[in-house]
């Protein structure tokens, strides 16, 4: 029997990708890499340190910061990316999202964020939803970012649930992967090319209806 929820940040809830690739690209260009919104494609979904060691082998400079310099880049990251959001309101919830909610928690399901974001809380309570969501994970806990299924797993331990009881939503392939991974029904936002190891996918957000979902996930 289904009990909860635990959804993506960008992409289902709210669109930062632009923000965090404008971060990303000064970050790169101060190092001098080059990166483009193709390459950004690769950055969606995994944490801030993932991110920033793609752009290094990109630019092929894997071996050119310490641990502790690259630490100081990823903060420097965050810190841009912070002012860049500070601007974000309601009204820049997904279309579909506010009304989605809604109807989950007429059900009462309980809701999760597991988002590789660490400002996941600020944008939430920016968004005016944090007070519907019953958990947050701490990515900054946890051993291992998306594709591994940890996050899913730690959301539904903090919703006092099993995975089984609960759905996962996301709009990255790593992200589908992860909730694969943690035995838990995955519903995909995207294309089909990019959603297709999810157990259901909706072209956008304005599609995710809680009826059609559980009728998938009885089949």
């Amino acid at each position: 029997m289904i009990k909860g929820f635990i959804f993506d940040l960008d992409g289902v809830i709210t669109d930062t990708a632009e923000y965090h690739y404008l971060a990303w690209q000064e970050l790169a260009e101060k190092m001098g890499i080059s990166i483009d919104r193709v390459f950004n494609e690769q950055l969606k979904g995994i944490s801030r340190m993932d991110s920033l060691e793609r752009i290094l082998a990109y630019g092929n400079k894997n071996d050119a910061y310490t641990e502790e310099e690259k630490r100081q880049l990823a903060d420097e990251k965050n810190e841009e990316y912070k002012k860049l959001i500070t601007n974000i309101s309601p009204s820049d919830l997904l279309p579909g999202i506010k009304e989605f909610i809604a109807e989950l928690k007429q059900a009462d399901m309980k809701l999760a964020l597991a988002s590789a974001s660490k400002n996941g809380p600020d944008i939430l309570n920016q968004l005016g939803i944090a007070d519907l969501f019953d958990t947050i994970v701490d990515p900054a806990a946890l051993a291992n970012g998306k594709p591994d299924p940890e996050i899913f797993i730690k959301g539904a331990k903090q919703l006092k649930l099993t995975p089984e009881e609960c759905i996962g939503v996301e709009d990255a392939k790593a992200g589908i992967d992860s909730i694969n991974a943690a035995d838990m029904f995955s519903v995909g936002v995207g294309t089909p090319e990019s959603m297709q190891r999810a157990d259901m996918f909706v072209a956008d957000t304005t599609q995710l209806n809680y009826a059609s979902i559980l009728a998938a996930v009885q089949k």
